[in-house]
């Protein structure tokens, strides 16, 4: 399974995006800051499954119609920042998809998210953080969840390492720095997070037009995942 992540700053890359899809086989496409009254609903055979209707930008998350099925669909308001409460960018910072694997008769999680920003305090983004992990779990106890975005938490990686454990997950860096727009602030700022799948890597894909560099996760469903026979049609968010 491959899985994209993008934070298209204010939708200026959202041009990219198709031939991102194509050149690296993408499976799964899961966006941040998209303008998503402007997403089309497919993208070089990527099916939206949905985006986030309250946000100024927006979140979207995008599956391969012909190997998955979108079987539910939750978007989540997180405690908000200051940057938030003011100028009110994001209402909803964490979409959460439930797709049925048509071929493995599996269910895994994928989602989209995207921290307060630097403004904010660490301590808020792991609150997120912490809170987005746990929610997932309502999209299906005991699945496999991948949530990828842009963390905004370049500093003190280990530390939000160790509460990320601390609720049964893995956080995983790319091979390279995420984020090159201010000398003084670059770094890792896009991460992928996980329970249930073995990743196998994650690489920072080149620059386009955007300030974040896109991410590519490579991942599988752990072994001894249990598996589904069949799954209900998708549910409205």
């Amino acid at each position: 399974m491959k899985v994209i992540s993008y934070n298209l700053r204010k939708h200026r890359a959202a041009g990219e995006l198709a031939h991102l899809v194509e050149r690296h086989g993408a499976d799964v496409l899961c966006l941040q800051e998209a303008d998503t009254s402007d997403l089309p609903e497919v993208i070089s055979g990527l099916r939206l499954a949905d985006s986030t209707q309250r946000n100024r930008l927006g979140l979207a998350v995008y599956y391969r119609e012909n190997t998955y099925r979108a079987v539910d669909v939750r978007a989540l308001a997180l405690k908000k920042s200051l940057h938030d409460r003011v100028l009110k960018p994001a209402e909803e910072r964490l979409l959460g998809v439930r797709l049925h694997d048509i071929d493995e008769g599996r269910e895994l999680i994928v989602a989209s998210f995207h921290a307060a920003p630097l403004t904010a305090l660490n301590s808020l983004r792991r609150h997120q953080i912490r809170t987005a992990l746990t929610e997932l779990q309502s999209l299906g106890d005991g699945i496999p969840a991948l949530m990828v975005g842009d963390y905004n938490y370049p500093v003190f990686k280990e530390h939000l390492g160790q509460k990320v454990r601390e609720q049964g997950y893995e956080l995983n860096l790319s091979d390279s720095r995420t984020y090159t727009r201010y000398r003084f602030f670059r770094g890792h700022y896009d991460f992928a997070t996980s329970v249930g799948f073995e990743i196998d890597r994650v690489r920072t894909l080149p620059q386009g037009l955007s300030d974040h560099l896109p991410i590519l996760v490579t991942a599988r469903p752990a072994a001894g995942i249990r598996r589904t026979v069949d799954a209900p049609q998708a549910e409205a968010s």
